[in-house]
């Protein structure tokens, strides 16, 4: 491999979801049996129940994605997906897969200017729907990758999220290649305290306020919105729950603590007891004392998604509203995407994995100097 080109390969890292009517059971069927979200012990049994469960949830989760289809004008997501190699607009379409697509063109076209004296290929690796990990690891095989960088799209670590890409990833790698694998691998952690993450986290939370008009500005409460974590997790030492803390104490020391704030947690999935307060719940609780405006921050999502453009966009207001909550004001705030400085986020922490392995651009070395 020394005197090899070297051939860089970043991966991408995320949920994914449905990207038609019919996918949508057999994605809530992969979610469901994954042993490190719902702790059943694998085999036999958990299979049985994500069967069950994902076939009972699957119509409403359908409508759900209805609702929010990320595609109305035709496919936008990867080349593996079925709607684009057929030419078929779908109506039940997670935004997950476009948005997606976006980071990693974004990744791929900033990573070509700031390596230009190597290949660089951007891939997307979903956990529970395409492209899985083997037709991923398929693309870098034909593209002659040498070196790979694993980078989660989730900025806090968990064992649940990626924890489980993780582990998925190097099952189906040892299974494919055995002690072979054709490529030098890195594996980003976290990046939950990275200025430039930071920074396009307060650029998305100030242009959400800019939509407001004074007067409701000033009365707007920060409800920041994590996806819940199994309260199994937090005890055997899951570090998410404190990563959370910390990036939003790291937001509101950026802005100088400017409006009030809180947290809660969201997307409780099975038996299992979940991270408290639920977010819905807090929102009730701030409207009984008398608060009426609401920004949502989604501090765990790097894409819009069902959880963001549905449960906060959507499900939240309608079920206020049902049970006879009155507020002025409930905004979402936009995912951070592909926001610029989010891209630039990404591509310092591949840069910094390859650090004693690739020369990149002089001007981006100055850039990381000044940034740190």
């Amino acid at each position: 491999m020394a005197d090899k080109e070297k051939r860089i390969g970043v991966v991408l890292m995320n949920l994914g979801g449905p990207t038609a009517d019919y996918a949508v059971r057999p994605f809530l069927y992969n979610l469901f049996k994954d042993e490190d979200i719902i702790k059943m012990g694998g085999g036999k049994i958990q299979d049985l129940f994500a069967r069950i469960i994902s076939k009972f949830r699957a119509p409403s989760v359908q409508e759900d994605y209805e609702e929010i289809n990320g595609c109305p004008k035709g496919c936008m997501g990867n080349k593996h997906c079925i709607n684009r190699k057929k030419s078929i607009t779908s109506t039940c379409c997670s935004p997950i897969n476009s948005l997606t697509e976006k980071q990693r063109r974004g990744l791929e076209k900033h990573l070509g200017k700031v390596m230009p004296d190597h290949t660089v290929k951007v891939y997307t690796c979903m956990r529970y729907w395409l492209p899985f990990a083997e037709t991923t690891m398929d693309d870098m095989v034909e593209d002659d990758i040498t070196h790979a960088v694993m980078v989660p799209l989730y900025p806090q670590f968990s064992w649940t999220t990626t924890g489980s890409s993780y582990r998925d990833w190097e099952t189906k790698r040892d299974e494919k290649f055995g002690h072979d694998t054709p490529w030098k691998e890195f594996h980003v952690k976290n990046y939950h305290l990275d200025e430039k993450y930071l920074s396009a986290m307060n650029d998305r939370i100030d242009e959400a306020l800019a939509e407001m008009d004074e007067e409701t500005r000033n009365k707007t409460h920060f409800i920041f919105s994590a996806h819940g974590t199994p309260k199994l997790e937090v005890r055997s030492g899951d570090p998410y729950t404190t990563e959370i803390n910390q990036t939003m104490e790291a937001i509101m020391e950026m802005r100088g603590y400017d409006h009030d704030y809180w947290l809660g947690y969201q997307s409780k999935v099975g038996p299992q007891k979940w991270t408290q307060p639920n977010t819905a719940e807090l929102v009730e609780r701030h409207i009984e004392y008398g608060i009426k405006n609401f920004l949502m921050i989604p501090i765990a999502f790097v894409t819009d998604h069902v959880e963001t453009l549905f449960e906060l966009g959507v499900e939240l207001v309608e079920d206020l509203e049902e049970d006879g909550y009155e507020f002025e004001n409930l905004k979402v705030m936009e995912g951070i995407n592909d926001h610029p400085r989010y891209i630039e986020a990404l591509a310092d922490q591949v840069l910094d994995k390859l650090d004693h392995e690739v020369d990149v651009a002089q001007e981006e070395k100055e850039s990381k100097k000044v940034s740190a």
